[in-house]
């Protein structure tokens, strides 16, 4: 909403919480409020859905009538407002227990062919609404773009023991050369992907920065992933112990960006080479559009321990 302000592109801003870049109140669920907010509209952003931090305090039929059932009510609204091009943002996540390999095997490669093995509800609605999106591209001809984003949100991980290795600079930074996309990055991609959804007609894409390895760094990095790291950037282990950071001592899955960059023209600019630059330049290496929006949590309340209401 705010690149589209500043674009100077109309645009109808639906949430559940009011916000300064929220026009309507209201939820997906709600078709009347759908069937007003798409009046006119050419295209949508689908971003709606109840997340991984929801598994602690939503049911699994929250999660069904939210992101199955919500999409479902996306889908139908917009093909009877007209609407060209509907863009759902999906989740890395979704791959679920297909990302982890077992002790002995390399670094999985993540692309599009990998197949998901959902593992908990919110992978299990996201694919569910992802085959929805694609059903209504087979079925009523509707330009359908699923982004598949890695992870976005500035909070810590919601792991307790990662939180404790890293500090969260660093962990974010250490992300960015596998598995963590800039907010700036995602939306550019969201909006290459309105301006190239015609000629697709139907895309799935993995959105994450641009990782440095190639496949065949796939073993080394389960066993020694800041070796990896100094032949690749040699100066990373001296701009990391000015900073008191370290570099990952292993890493279990790489997500390949290239059909992204192909088919979309998406060109990330938040990397891990520009992470290091900003080392060197002593600045955040967070976009502008990242340090505006800020953390807004998943929840209305605070936890004990952090942002996130689990162990």
């Amino acid at each position: 909403m705010r690149s589209f302000a500043q674009r100077d592109q109309p645009a109808v801003g639906m949430d559940i919480a009011a916000s300064a870049f929220t026009n309507v109140v209201g939820s997906i669920t709600d078709r009347a409020c759908l069937r007003e907010c798409l009046r006119g509209v050419d295209a949508v952003i689908h971003t709606a859905s109840l997340h991984k931090p929801h598994l602690a305090t939503h049911s699994a039929d929250d999660f069904v009538q939210t992101n199955v059932s919500g999409t479902l009510a996306v889908l139908e609204e917009a093909v009877a407002a007209n609407v060209r091009v509907v863009i759902f943002t999906s989740t890395t996540s979704a791959f679920g227990a297909a990302l982890v390999p077992r002790a002995a095997d390399p670094a999985t490669w993540i692309t599009e062919n990998t197949v998901p093995v959902p593992k908990n509800m919110y992978g299990v609605t996201k694919i569910a609404a992802e085959n929805v999106c694609e059903l209504f591209h087979r079925q009523r001809d509707l330009a359908v773009i699923v982004l598949r984003t890695s992870r976005f949100f500035p909070e810590p991980d919601d792991d307790p023991a990662k939180r404790a290795a890293f500090k969260l600079g660093n962990a974010q930074a250490n992300e960015l050369l596998h598995r963590r996309v800039d907010v700036q990055d995602v939306v550019d991609a969201h909006m290459l992907a309105i301006d190239n959804a015609a000629r697709l007609g139907l895309g799935r894409f993995i959105i994450s920065a641009t990782t440095p390895f190639q496949r065949a760094d796939a073993p080394a990095l389960r066993t020694d992933a800041a070796g990896v790291v100094r032949r690749l950037f040699p100066d990373a282990e001296r701009l990391y112990a000015n900073a008191g950071w370290r570099l990952p001592e292993s890493i279990d899955r790489v997500y390949d960006n290239a059909l992204a960059r192909g088919e979309l023209g998406w060109a990330p600019r938040y990397d891990f080479a520009h992470a290091l630059d900003c080392l060197r330049q002593g600045r955040d290496h967070r976009s502008p559009l990242a340090v505006a929006i800020g953390s807004k949590g998943y929840h209305g309340d605070a936890y004990q321990g952090g942002a996130y209401p689990v162990a």
